[in-house]
Formats: structure tokens, sequence, C-alpha cells
């Protein structure tokens, strides 16, 4: 399961986590992507003031994504960060990716993602 570059803040640590537990992943990345919009509108208000975790890039497969639409898999997702993206400050955006198994594979046997 990759990650980006950088050290893992706490707020990714947390993503890292809620998603392990409650998705058991067969594939996980996340990447934070904050330093490509800290020079947005919105990250010039004082609560998003020098946080370094506020948007982030997250592929997850998992098994307990069959059978459901993608709303509904974003939803799944949505759900477990109700809090952080509630708070100020907190996750200001999620891009979000959302396979199932057979997407997983699909994406391996072309070369897409690494096994």
């Amino acid at each position: 399961m990759s990650s980006s570059a950088r050290p893992a803040g706490p707020l990714e640590t947390v993503l890292r986590e809620k998603i392990t537990a409650e998705l058991q992943p067969l594939y996980l990345s996340i990447t934070n992507d904050s330093h490509k919009h800290a020079h947005h509108i919105a990250m010039k208000d004082p609560s998003y003031a020098n946080q370094p975790e506020t948007h982030f890039r997250v592929t997850i497969a998992s098994e307990k994504f069959e059978g459901k639409m993608l709303p509904a898999r974003h939803r799944m997702v949505y759900a477990l960060f109700k809090e952080e993206m509630a708070r100020a400050g907190g996750i200001h955006a999620l891009q979000l990716q959302t396979w199932n198994k057979k997407d997983l594979e699909r994406r391996r046997e072309a070369g897409e993602v690494e096994e």
C-alpha cells in the first residue's frame, strides 16, 4: 500500500487507519496534495493557516465496494471522515477513486497499478 513521498502527517495517518479498519483495502494509496492548493482563496481562511493537510487524493480497492455504484462507494468513504471534514482547518477536499476487486485486477493487468 503506497503513500505520498512525504512523511505522513497526523491527518493522513487518521485517513489510513480509518480506511484500513472499516474497508480492509486490497489496495490503498493516499497522496497529500495540499501544497498544490495552498494558493486558493479558501486556504486563506484563518482556520487553514499553516495547515499542511487539507487536500488528499485517495485510491481504495475494497471488496466492500462490490455491487455498489460509485456514489454509494464515495458516501461510504465520506462517512468515515465526517468529523475531519466538518472541523475548522480539517480536510477541505478528498479526490477519490474507489474500486472493487475486479476493478483492481483490471488495472493491475493493464500495468496501471503495482502488486
